[in-house]
């Protein structure tokens, strides 16, 4: 193997890269705006909810029910109605997210002891959003419950009761950042190496330069080190800056060892500049490269768990998402950023890339070789 003609190779394919103004503003801004995008955008907290109110009974009974609702601070109850039909529309042109109507004869239940119907409506077309609300909802009801047991039995009752003590481990406010921000470093990682990898190859191809190429000395391997090391460098880079980003800019703390997520990522690596590599070697144009590649990251990020958890997924699928290395890889920095955990635990994640790196690579410069022949 020699170095020097690798070298060069490297100089070259960073020379063509950061030539074009496209690819400057790809490899540096693009990481960023994801992760702001990421950070501040996508959220799954929900923080404000509009409320639609008709209020039939109109007593104080009925009138705690909003006060308590907006005595919550992720509750805003935006309008009160006379008429169902006009809560109704409001559902349905989605200017509240939960509609509470109160029939005529609550207060007459409750002062009598007996169970008064609260009819809670639920905008459904997003049902993660719409299970939340209405758990929050059904919360602020229960409290309310109590309430009304108090004014109706003044005196001291005292019962065994359960006493549950909640702390949340790992991510201690439950904010949707912390979950996300972390895994884009992974995500940016395939992205960069995939696409740029897949390219690399089908550009030498339709400008004419492969044929010179070949009748080099150099021999594949060595054309294939040269052709990748700029892009497991960049990809190390975005690593470092997206991650120095994302703890002292979004104050997401790093508890695991820097040395063990460099592991990960240059072993994540060796999937991903492989379908790189195979992706070159099954295209004719860098259209059909950048489409092929677009194949193959759609699915990985969606089987990945990065954002839909993957044991809620088909039994069919869930197996599937072990071809996925993007999958072992959110779990490895998760785990090193948020649960500071080590090999000790991520060791299974450390050897399926390991496995799936040796062979997706090996089959990728195998049939490299063939097309130089």
């Amino acid at each position: 193997m020699n170095w020097i003609r690798i070298r060069e190779i490297v100089r070259k394919e960073f020379i063509q890269l950061f030539r074009d103004r496209k690819n400057r503003s790809l490899l540096v801004v693009m990481p960023f705006v994801q992760l702001l995008i990421f950070g501040y955008v996508i959220s799954t907290d929900v923080r404000d909810i509009k409320v639609g109110l008709l209020d039939q009974s109109r007593t104080k009974e009925s009138r705690l029910v909003s006060d308590y609702l907006q005595g919550s601070p992720i509750f805003r109850i935006t309008y009160r109605v006379n008429d169902p039909r006009e809560l109704e529309e409001l559902l349905l042109r989605r200017k509240v997210d939960i509609a509470i109507k109160i029939g005529p004869d609550f207060s007459d239940r409750i002062r009598k002891g007996e169970t008064a119907a609260i009819q809670v409506l639920a905008d459904g077309s997003m049902s993660n959003l719409a299970g939340v609300r209405i758990a929050y909802t059904l919360q602020v009801l229960e409290r309310l419950n109590q309430e009304f047991l108090l004014q109706l039995v003044p005196q001291r009752i005292d019962y065994g009761r359960i006493d549950a003590r909640v702390r949340t481990w790992y991510n201690p406010n439950l904010e949707s950042r912390d979950f996300f921000v972390p895994g884009i470093v992974a995500v940016l990682i395939m992205i960069i190496s995939l696409l740029f990898t897949s390219m690399a190859i089908i550009k030498e191809k339709e400008v004419g330069t492969m044929e010179q190429l070949i009748v080099t000395p150099m021999r594949s391997f060595e054309l294939i080190l040269g052709k990748t090391i700029p892009y497991i460098l960049i990809s190390l880079a975005q690593m470092v800056a997206v991650s120095l980003f994302a703890v002292f800019w979004f104050d997401i703390p790093m508890r695991g060892s820097v040395m063990l997520m460099f592991l990960g990522v240059c072993l994540f690596l060796l999937s991903t500049l492989g379908i790189g590599l195979f992706v070159s070697t099954i295209s004719a144009t860098q259209q059909q490269a950048m489409m092929t590649t677009f194949f193959f990251i759609v699915p990985f990020f969606m089987l990945s768990g990065f954002v839909f958890p993957i044991e809620n997924m088909p039994l069919v699928v869930q197996w599937m998402t072990y071809l996925d290395p993007l999958r072992y890889m959110i779990v490895i920095i998760r785990g090193l950023f948020l649960k500071g955990v080590g090999m000790n635990v991520l060791w299974p994640q450390y050897v399926a890339l390991i496995i799936m790196g040796m062979v997706v690579f090996a089959g990728a410069v195998g049939r490299f070789r063939k097309r130089l022949d």
